[in-house]
């Protein structure tokens, strides 16, 4: 039994669905029949039913809905027998191929689209042609119960169509994914028009047929009381002395229908005013014996056939007449006018309906090609922004699209930040690499000159110390000596200098590649930059302004040294743009922009020239000669980029000044 429950699962649940909704249908089936149908009083659910159709109204109900219970088990076991066949496959996907499994998805999403016109269009039909042979007739009963049938169902096979694919989105859902293809493709506009279409048809339908059952309750009230009375008047002040003189009187009573007619029963015999045999149902004539003189001389032709009769008893010779008028309650003209307006109620929904499903769904297929452009484009800048053309949930879809959109390039800004920063500290390391070889080759030779100028200082003592032989010249060895002494003092001097600068920059290279992250505020780092740069700027008689826009509290994150490197760097350059002439000032600011701290060195020197701009940063360029080496400023951007995630630019006009800015993200 559990094995039973596991392998129908779903079947299960989709049947007691089924259940549960049918119940509710047949108690309004049971309920709304007769009053949609206008079934003669006293007649349903008694004996006198179960005489006419040897079978009471509740038994007929309750075979009705076993009939349409049946009919959705069969169609449903059928069109879900592939997950019976793949009832493992959210268990175990990798057990099967790929087409395997969109072969399943395309079921699951086509399946709830074929049991709704299946279990809707099948009953209706099943029902309506059991009906019209079980009374013998095609009318407008036989409509008036297809239209009632098929509303009723259409509304109850709707939520059970919602049900179904909920469940089945469900099992879509644990699918894996894929790119979808060879999946089949649908529409927003279907979706629509299987949830809305089928809700506004019934509410035309039912309209209509309400409206026709109103209508056709108070034309048969009114025309029986017209008729009724014109046959008791009529009874009321003349004396019937035969048959002949009762036909002859009866002709009398004005007609309203082109198809109503009078007629006169006796002894079970129905004849017309031309004493013509004519022939009327057996139900007719039933309810014309049992049931119409309770109900004042009103007789039903059948349950819901719009057909009746106005009936009296008259006595003529001691013998019992009935005498009746047989009456349609609507003309074909109101039947006509009916079918016309529903027509064209239906024509007008159909169009809105596809017209407001048109509109919605180029609002979704709107955002959904921006996002396949998002996914597909790389140069997502391109793409622009959705305009807002309405306030609604598509309202919020585009918002949100829009705020992905921004995300998305932020997102990029940054992978391309990052990119660049990775680069910059490979770039860093590489360069403190090739900068720590060169200086251990460098200082190796150097350290050998300085060993062989040592050993040239010994050799030149002891040479000088043959200044007493007498048999040598003591003035040109003394001389001799003295030079070679001066020049050994100067090679001294050069590589101690020499091997000074490779060590400083040895040391400087070895931390190109390290950082110490720490959080700091700017406090510290204008104390840092001061102490440092003080006996410079003292010596060169320059005057730093230092101007703080930003609480000095304010915190920043990174490698403290090398931003004050950075700066002090920038603060010698400013220093040794002066020649003197100009005012013998450097600004430093420190304020904040958006979300960035920008701190910037301005001097009043002599400006960059426009080669010098234009490989400023990009290569070890220097306006120094052979003063300078142009390493300071192409380390101080590597060095802002790499380990700060900032920027460097500047600003500079000849005879002007320079400013730089260095830009930190806070």
């Amino acid at each position: 039994m559990k094995n039973f429950f596991k392998k129908y699962n779903i079947q299960l649940k989709l049947l007691f669905a089924l259940t549960l909704g049918l119940v509710v249908l047949s108690t309004i089936y049971y309920f709304l029949i007769p009053m949609i149908l206008n079934y003669p009083e006293g007649t349903y659910g008694t004996y006198f039913q179960k005489e006419v159709e040897n079978t009471d109204y509740i038994t007929q109900v309750l075979l009705i809905s076993l009939a349409i219970f049946s009919i959705f088990a069969i169609l449903t076991f059928w069109k879900t027998k592939f997950l019976i066949k793949y009832k493992d496959l959210i268990e175990y996907p990798n057990r099967y191929s790929i087409k395997e499994i969109n072969y399943v998805k395309n079921k699951l999403l086509t399946v709830p689209y074929s049991l709704f016109l299946l279990n809707v269009i099948i009953p209706s039909i099943a029902l309506t042609v059991i009906h019209a042979f079980t009374i013998h007739q095609l009318g407008i009963t036989t409509l008036k119960l297809f239209i009632l049938v098929f509303s009723l169902m259409t509304l109850y096979v709707t939520s059970v169509f919602i049900y179904t694919s909920n469940i089945f989105k469900q099992l879509l859902i644990k699918l894996p994914y894929d790119d979808t293809i060879g999946l089949r493709k649908d529409s927003l506009k279907k979706r629509i028009f299987y949830n809305i279409a089928p809700l506004i048809l019934v509410s035309i339908l039912f309209t209509s047929l309400l409206g026709y059952s109103i209508v056709s309750i108070k034309t048969g009230n009114s025309l029986f009381e017209t008729y009724h009375n014109s046959l008791t008047y009529l009874t009321s002040f003349n004396k019937f002395s035969s048959l002949d003189d009762l036909k002859n009187q009866l002709q009398t009573i004005s007609i309203l229908g082109k198809e109503d007619f009078i007629f006169i029963k006796h002894n079970n015999t129905y004849i017309d005013v031309n004493g013509k045999e004519i022939q009327v149902s057996k139900f007719f004539d039933k309810y014309l014996k049992e049931l119409s003189n309770s109900n004042n001389g009103r007789v039903y032709e059948y349950y819901g056939i719009d057909c009746q009769g106005a009936t009296i008893n008259i006595e003529i010779n001691n013998e019992i007449y009935t005498i009746g008028i047989y009456f349609y309650i609507l003309s074909t003209d109101i039947l006509l006018y009916f079918s016309i307006s529903f027509i064209i109620l239906v024509l007008i929904n159909i169009i809105i309906l596809a017209l407001f499903a048109k509109s919605l769904s180029s609002d979704i297929k709107i955002i959904s090609s921006s996002f396949s452009s998002m996914a597909k484009n790389n140069d997502i800048d391109i793409i622009q922004p959705l305009a807002l053309t309405s306030n609604d949930e598509i309202g919020k879809l585009i918002i949100a699209y829009n705020q992905i959109q921004k995300l998305t390039k932020d997102n990029i800004q940054q992978i391309h930040n990052n990119q660049e920063t990775l680069m910059e500290r490979e770039r860093l390391a590489s360069l403190g690499q090739l900068i720590g070889g060169i200086a251990h080759n460098l200082k190796t030779p150097i350290m050998s000159i300085s060993g062989a100028a040592e050993g040239l200082s010994d050799l030149i003592k002891e040479y000088d110390s043959s200044i007493d032989d007498p048999e040598v010249n003591s003035l040109d060895h003394h001389d001799i000596a003295k030079d070679m002494n001066s020049w050994i003092v100067k090679i001294r001097e050069y590589t101690s200098y020499m091997s000074d600068i490779i060590t400083a920059v040895k040391g400087q290279a070895v931390t190109l590649s390290e950082t110490e992250n720490i959080s700091f505020d700017i406090e510290e780092l204008i104390k840092r930059v001061d102490i440092l740069m003080k006996h410079e700027l003292k010596n060169a008689l320059v005057y730093l302004n230092v101007s703080l826009k930003v609480p000095e509290y304010t915190k920043l994150t990174g490698d403290i040294n090398s931003l004050v490197q950075v700066i002090n760097n920038m603060i010698s350059n400013a220093i040794q743009s002066y020649n003197g002439t100009h005012e013998q000032k450097i600004d430093l600011v420190v304020e904040k922009q958006d979300n960035n701290l920008v701190i910037s060195i301005k001097d009043y020197g002599c400006g960059l020239a426009e080669n010098v701009k234009e490989k400023l940063f990009t290569e070890m360029i220097t306006t120094k000669g052979k003063n300078g080496t142009g390493l300071g400023l192409y380390m101080s951007y590597s060095t802002i980029k790499a380990h700060f995630g900032g920027d460097i630019k500047f600003e500079s006009k000849i005879g002007q000044g320079t400013t730089f800015f260095i830009i930190l993200p806070l």
